[in-house]
Formats: C-alpha cells, sequence, structure tokens
C-alpha cells in the first residue's frame, strides 16, 4: 500500500462546512523568536495553500493570559484551525510544512 499526499479540493470543502474562509489563530507570549518564527511559516502555507481564502487572528497571551485558560491552551505557540470545523490544534513553530497541512486537513493521505 502506497501513501500519496493530495491537495484537498478546498471550494468542496467549503461548500461542505458553509465557509469558504479558513479562520486560524495563532497563540503566541509577545514577539519571541519561535512566536515570530510560527507566524512566518503559517503565512508562507497559507499563502501557498489557501490562496488568500483565508484569516489569521493573533492572540497574544502575555497581554491576555486568561485567554490560555478559556481556549484550553497549554503550549505556545499554538494554532488553532476555527474553521472549518472540526477545531483542529497545532503545538509548535510550524516548521513541519507536511505536518502542518495534514493537522489542519489542508491535505490529506490517500491509500492507494
Amino acid at each position: 500500500m502506497k501513501k500519496n499526499l493530495k491537495t484537498d479540493n478546498l471550494s468542496q470543502a467549503a461548500n461542505t462546512q458553509g465557509s469558504a474562509i479558513w479562520q486560524l489563530r495563532l497563540y503566541v507570549a509577545g514577539q519571541t523568536p519561535k512566536s515570530l518564527l510560527a507566524f512566518s511559516n503559517l503565512k508562507k502555507i497559507c499563502d501557498e495553500y489557501l490562496q488568500g481564502q483565508y484569516t489569521i487572528q493573533i492572540i497574544d497571551l502575555s497581554q491576555d493570559p486568561h485567554l490560555a485558560i478559556e481556549h484550553s491552551i497549554v503550549a505556545l505557540p499554538t494554532l488553532v484551525r476555527q474553521l472549518p470545523e472540526p477545531i483542529k490544534k497545532i503545538i509548535g513553530d510550524l516548521s513541519n510544512t507536511e505536518k502542518v497541512l495534514l493537522g489542519l486537513q489542508i491535505i490529506c493521505l490517500l491509500d492507494e
């Protein structure tokens, strides 16, 4: 059995979810090197694979620490995909593009 990566049909996913826009939240603690790297990596992935069909909200937990508990954030940086549902979380600097794509379900593994 061979596994291949395949890009999802974003318009089909959007129709299924009722929204064409991917809503992403990146939780950080200030402008640390790891936080800046996570944002840079996320922006690059979104520009390449979501082609303008996304929003990124940066939430700085050093400014609003109560949001960590409210939003169940246990490590930083954390990326949360709000839409399309279901909610997905990825922890780290997002430097492993393939893991981010799989984790957000922008691409999926297919068995052949």
